[in-house]
C-alpha cells in the first residue's frame, strides 16, 4: 500500500519539487496552496511529465496526488485539511511543513516591519506547523511517523549585510526570527511527539537559486566554502534521507543544507 506525504505550500520553487519526486516515488502526494489554479496547474505538469517517463512502471502507478486549496493563516485552517484527510481516507505518514507568503516578507521603505508581517511570517513558520502537527497526531487512526519543518540558515545566522544592495529591505528581520523559532519549535514536538514515536527534524537551506540576480550570486558565492548557492534539484536529498528509513533514529535535529555557509 502507498504511503502518504501531505506538503504544505506544495506549489512554490522547494514545494513544487517535492511534490513531484515524492509523486514519482509512488508515494500518495496531498499538498497545499492557497490557489485553485495553481492546483490544476501543477497536477497537469506532473501528470504529463509522468506520462512521458520512458519507464511503464510509472505510467502504471496507482498513487494519488490531490491539492487542497486553502488560506492556512486562517483560525483553524488544519479542520479543512483534517476533513479532507478523512473523506479522502488518506492519512499522511509524513508531514513536510513548506508554507511560505512572500507578502509577509515586506518592509517599510525605512527598513521598520509592520506588525501584520511579522504576525503572518510567524503564523506560516511556527504556529501553522505547531497546529498541523498537534492535530495530525490527535487525528482518529492518525498514521503519522515523521514530521520535517523547513526552515533557513537565517534561523541560525543572521544575514550578511555585504551581499545585498538594501539589507534593511531585501533581508526582512521577520523571516529570519521566524525560522530562528521554527527550529525550536522542531525540538520542542520532537520532545513532546517522543512518546508517540513520531520523529520531527528541520532543514535549514541556504540560498537557492531561482529569483536572486547574478550579482547577488556572485557576492552570495564568494561568502560560501562551496562556492555556489544550492541548485533547486538538492533540496530533495535531504528530505528524502528525513523520510527513509536510514534515518529511523534521528529526531529533534536540524540539519543544515548550505554548502558551508554557516562554518565561517
Amino acid at each position: 500500500m502507498n504511503k502518504t506525504i501531505l506538503i504544505t505550500g506544495g506549489t512554490g520553487t522547494v514545494g513544487s519539487k517535492l511534490v513531484e519526486h515524492f509523486f514519482y516515488k509512488k508515494y500518495n502526494v496531498i499538498f497545499t496552496t492557497k490557489n485553485d489554479d495553481e492546483i490544476t496547474k501543477l497536477i497537469k505538469k506532473i501528470n504529463i511529465k509522468n506520462y512521458n517517463k520512458p519507464s511503464p512502471k510509472l505510467r502504471l502507478t496507482n498513487n494519488k496526488i490531490l491539492g487542497i486549496s486553502i488560506d492556512l493563516t486562517k483560525n483553524k485552517s488544519y479542520e479543512i485539511i483534517l476533513k479532507f484527510i478523512e473523506k479522502n481516507n488518506l492519512y499522511p505518514n509524513y508531514l513536510i511543513n513548506c508554507a511560505r507568503s512572500l507578502s509577509y516578507l515586506k518592509v517599510n521603505i525605512d527598513g521598520f516591519t509592520r506588525r501584520p508581517e511579522w504576525l503572518g511570517e510567524f503564523t506560516l513558520d511556527v504556529i501553522v506547523p505547531y497546529e498541523l502537527s498537534i492535530k495530525l497526531t490527535d487525528q482518529k487512526n492518525s498514521k503519522l511517523k515523521s514530521i520535517i519543518n523547513i526552515s533557513s540558515i537565517y534561523g541560525i545566522v543572521p544575514p550578511n549585510p555585504s551581499i545585498y544592495k538594501n539589507p534593511k529591505i531585501e533581508s526582512p528581520i521577520q523571516y529570519g526570527v521566524s525560522k530562528a523559532a521554527q527550529i525550536h519549535l522542531t525540538k520542542e514536538l520532537a520532545i513532546r511527539l517522543s512518546n508517540k514515536n513520531i520523529q520531527v527534524n528541520s532543514i535549514s537551506f541556504g540560498g537557492i537559486k531561482g529569483r536572486a540576480n547574478k550579482n547577488f550570486i556572485k557576492k552570495y558565492s564568494k561568502l560560501c566554502p562551496l562556492k555556489r548557492m544550492l541548485e533547486q534539484d538538492e533540496v530533495i536529498g535531504s528530505i528524502d534521507f528525513l523520510v527513509s528509513t536510514n534515518s529511523s533514529n534521528i529526531t529533534g535535529h536540524n540539519l543544515v543544507v548550505d554548502g558551508g555557509w554557516t562554518v565561517w
